[in-house]
C-alpha cells in the first residue's frame, strides 16, 4: 500500500463548506422517516408546520425538496461550547482511496466531513466550536469560537488535511489527550474521530487519557472510524498478500484465511475492552463504518446535545 499517493488528486474538498451542507441537507430531507424526528426543530431551526399556523415563515425551499412543510425557527444564541479532536496518523488514511468522493471515502476523509457537518450544523445554532488535530504530534489546536471568520478557518485547515500526502507514521493519541484535556477549561461537549489504532500499545495509559477528557465534566462522545469489512471481519480473498503496517513499517506475506480466525478475535478483545472502559468512564463511544453514511454520527449528535445543559 503506498500511503504516499492516496490523496494526492484529490479536488473533492476543494468547497468542503458546500459539500457539509449537502451532507446535512440530505439528512434534513429524510428526518422526517427517522426516529430522532423529535429533535428536528433544534437540529435544523425548523419545525413542522402545523395547519392554520401563519405561512409567513414556511421554508418553501425545503418544501420543494421534501416534499414537507416546515416553518423556520429562531433561537435564542446558545452557550454551548464544542471541540473537534481528529486523529490524523497514517492508520487513518486507510483504505487507499486515490479519489475521495461521498461514497468512497478512507477514515481521514470521512472524519474531515463529518466533522465539517457537525460544524454546519453548530454554526446555524451559533454555538462555538474548537478543533485539536494530533498524530505523533500537536499538530493544531484552536480554542472554541463561533464567528464566520473562525469557521472559514476551521474549514480551510481540514481541508488542508484531507490533501495531506506524507501522514505521521505514528499515532500518540494518549500522550496527546493529555494535553488536549488540560486546555480545555470550559464544560465542553467533545467529539474524538479515531480509529483507535495506535504505536502506542499500554492500554492503560490510553484509557486513562480518555478518563481525562471528563474533567471539569466535559461530556466526550468517541467516534471510532473503522473500514468494518478490511478492519473487524478482515474479507480478503484467499490469495497471496502482503499486509502492511502504515505506522512502523512492518509487513507480512499471507494468505488471509490463514489468520482470519485469530485476527477477529484479537480485534474483538480490543474492541471489547475499549467498549468496557467507555461504559467504565461514561464516554459514549459509537462505531462507524466509513463505507456507510452520516447518520450515525449525525444522529448522535442530535442526541447529545439535546442532553447536554
Amino acid at each position: 500500500m503506498d500511503i504516499k499517493s492516496q490523496l494526492h488528486k484529490t479536488k473533492l474538498f476543494s468547497n468542503l463548506e458546500l459539500l457539509s451542507k449537502q451532507v446535512v441537507e440530505g439528512f434534513i430531507s429524510g428526518i422526517h422517516k427517522s426516529p430522532f424526528h423529535g429533535f428536528s426543530s433544534e437540529f435544523a431551526e425548523h419545525k413542522i408546520y402545523n395547519t392554520g399556523e401563519s405561512t409567513k415563515h414556511i421554508d418553501w425551499k425545503l418544501f420543494a425538496r421534501t416534499d414537507k412543510l416546515y416553518t423556520k425557527r429562531y433561537e435564542e444564541e446558545t452557550n454551548l461550547r464544542c471541540h473537534m479532536i481528529l486523529d490524523n496518523s497514517a492508520s487513518m488514511y486507510y483504505p487507499e482511496v486515490k479519489n475521495l468522493v461521498i461514497d468512497n471515502l478512507n477514515k481521514i476523509g470521512f472524519g474531515v466531513l463529518a466533522i465539517a457537518a457537525l460544524m454546519n450544523i453548530l454554526k446555524k445554532q451559533r454555538d462555538a466550536v474548537g478543533l485539536s488535530i494530533y498524530s505523533d504530534e500537536y499538530n493544531f489546536y484552536v480554542s472554541e469560537k463561533n464567528s464566520e471568520r473562525h469557521f472559514q478557518m476551521l474549514l480551510d485547515k481540514l481541508n488542508s488535511v484531507t490533501l495531506n500526502t506524507n501522514p505521521s507514521k505514528e499515532t500518540r493519541t494518549y500522550h496527546y489527550l493529555h494535553q488536549i484535556a488540560e486546555k480545555l477549561h470550559r464544560r465542553s461537549l467533545i467529539f474524538l474521530f479515531s480509529d483507535m489504532f495506535q504505536t502506542e500499545v499500554e492500554e492503560g495509559k490510553l484509557f486513562e487519557a480518555l478518563r481525562h477528557l471528563k474533567y471539569n465534566k466535559h461530556e466526550v462522545v468517541l467516534f471510532q472510524l473503522v473500514d468494518k469489512e478490511r478492519e473487524l471481519n478482515f474479507d480478503f480473498d484467499n490469495t497471496p498478500k502482503r499486509f502492511l503496517d502504515v505506522e512502523t513499517g512492518k509487513h507480512i506475506d499471507l494468505y488471509a484465511e490463514n489468520i482470519k480466525e485469530s485476527y477477529e478475535k484479537k480485534v474483538t478483545d480490543y474492541l471489547n475492552s475499549l467498549r468496557l472502559k467507555c461504559s467504565q468512564y461514561k464516554i459514549k463511544h459509537v462505531e462507524v463504518d466509513v463505507r456507510s453514511n452520516f447518520s450515525n454520527v449525525l444522529n448522535t449528535f442530535m442526541t447529545e446535545r439535546q442532553k447536554f445543559n
